[in-house]
């Protein structure tokens, strides 16, 4: 039977600070306060796993390089073992965000250039994040109180990034599946290798639902559930009817702009080696006239 590892009211000791736990919100999660400042902190942990201390890994290589990954504010020395990281705390995740409310103009390209400056950051050193997902992008709102701005964040910030790992790993070459079903590229779900052009197919499964807003998915397949031996195939198969060599009926739907299409359109590659690089992404037309505020 599974035991947590830590206890509400526990206090762990940091290198910077101290923190004590005030609530689990998943099996190795948790949220405490920092008793230095008594801001809210994120704690992650977990026993006999290497996640924890690969995220740890990551983040002290990238964070200093990019605002746009979420990043480690302390380490636990108390107690030693398990690995457990201190991460920023933020408002909510992009997915129940978009959920509640669909993202303007602005704020579409608002997220995802910041989405794509995290990842052109780990592409540079040949490092794939593996689960781009809009759960995985953290988000802060502006103050409640100001109602004169059309833009409602104000960081953005790719997160979990404990699979983060180089393309030229093992689990890379070998083909393991990583991510999602939903989010994972072609190459993925057929077991091939894999790189950095991976991330690129998910983060335009991310803006596509982000364009449609709610609960739209167009990858989930129809009259199949995740326990189907063939969940996978029919995932496949929805990567061929929307961009395929036949007419893709997605980049022909008037819900899509012909700015938006065109976009979509260079990053969905079934191929990945026709897939664009993330900064190249960043310098496409679609970002033009593009004002954050």
């Amino acid at each position: 039977m599974w035991s947590p590892i830590f206890k509400l009211g526990q206090v762990l000791k940091g290198k910077s600070s101290s923190y004590k736990i005030t609530k689990q919100v998943q099996q190795t999660v948790w949220f405490a306060k920092n008793l230095k400042t008594d801001d809210p902190v994120v704690i992650k942990s977990v026993q006999n796993h290497f996640r924890v201390e690969n995220e740890r890994d990551v983040l002290r290589r990238f964070q200093d390089r990019t605002r746009y990954l979420r990043p480690m504010v302390d380490e636990i020395k108390e107690p030693l073992e398990p690995a457990t990281i201190v991460l920023k705390y933020l408002d909510d995740d992009l997915r129940h965000a978009s959920d509640t409310k669909k993202l303007n103009r602005k704020e579409l390209k608002y997220v995802s250039k910041r989405i794509l400056e995290a990842l052109s950051t780990l592409h540079e050193d040949g490092f794939v994040h593996t689960d781009v997902k809009l759960n995985n992008v953290l988000v802060n709102y502006v103050s409640p109180n100001d109602d004169k701005v059309d833009i409602r964040f104000t960081d953005v910030e790719l997160a979990d990034v404990g699979s983060t790992y180089p393309a030229g790993h093992k689990y890379a070459k070998e083909g393991v599946p990583i991510g999602a079903p939903v989010w994972r590229s072609s190459e993925v779900i057929l077991g091939l290798p894999w790189n950095t052009s991976t991330d690129i197919w998910s983060f335009g499964i991310c803006l596509i639902r982000l364009i449609y807003g709610g609960d739209f998915d167009i990858m989930t397949p129809r009259g199949v559930t995740f326990d189907d031996e063939g969940y996978d195939v029919h995932i496949l198969m929805q990567h061929f009817k929307y961009f395929g060599p036949f007419l893709p009926s997605l980049v022909s739907a008037s819900e899509v702009s012909r700015e938006d299409r065109d976009f979509i359109c260079k990053i969905m590659k079934l191929d990945p080696r026709d897939r664009p690089m993330a900064k190249e992404l960043l310098q496409d037309r679609w970002f033009e006239e593009y004002s954050e505020r």
